[in-house]
C-alpha cells in the first residue's frame, strides 16, 4: 500500500516539474499545484499507520498518527491559498502584459526596462546640464 502512495506521488511530482518548465503561466500554476498536492500525499504516506482514532486511545489498541493528519490539512490549505495567488498574479500579468506566455512577456518587460532606462539617462543628462 505504501509502495502504491509512493509511486502515485513519485508521477504526480514529475508532472507537476513537467508542467513547470512550460512557457505558459497557466501551466506553471497548474505544477504548482500539482507538487504541492503531491507533497502531501508524501506526507500521509510517511505517517500511515492504520489504527483507532486518537480521541480515546487504548493502551494496547493500534492508533493513527494525528500529527500528520494536521499537517496535511495546513498544507492543504497553503496550498490552495498559493495557486489563487498565483492565478490572480497570472490574470494580472495576462490582462497587462495581453499574452500568457512567458517569451512574449519577458521580451515586453526587457523592452519596457530598456526604455525607462533611456529615460532616465536623459533625465539625468537634463539636470547635470541645469546644474552646470
Amino acid at each position: 500500500m505504501i509502495l502504491v502512495l509512493a509511486l502515485t506521488a513519485a508521477v504526480l511530482f514529475g508532472v507537476g516539474a513537467y508542467l513547470l518548465l512550460r512557457r505558459d503561466l497557466l501551466r506553471v500554476v497548474l505544477g504548482v499545484a500539482i507538487i504541492s498536492q503531491s507533497a502531501t500525499l508524501t506526507l500521509m504516506a510517511s505517517a500511515l499507520r492504520i489504527g483507532d482514532a486518537p480521541i480515546l486511545p487504548l493502551p494496547e489498541a493500534l492508533m493513527s498518527d494525528p500529527l500528520s493528519q494536521a499537517m496535511a490539512l495546513t498544507a492543504i490549505v497553503i496550498g490552495l491559498a498559493s495557486a489563487s495567488l498565483l492565478l490572480v498574479m497570472v490574470l494580472r500579468v495576462v490582462t497587462a502584459f495581453q499574452s500568457q506566455e512567458l517569451d512574449e512577456v519577458a521580451g515586453e518587460e526587457a523592452e519596457r526596462d530598456a526604455r525607462l532606462d533611456l529615460d532616465e539617462a536623459q533625465d539625468h543628462e537634463a539636470e547635470e546640464a541645469a546644474v552646470r
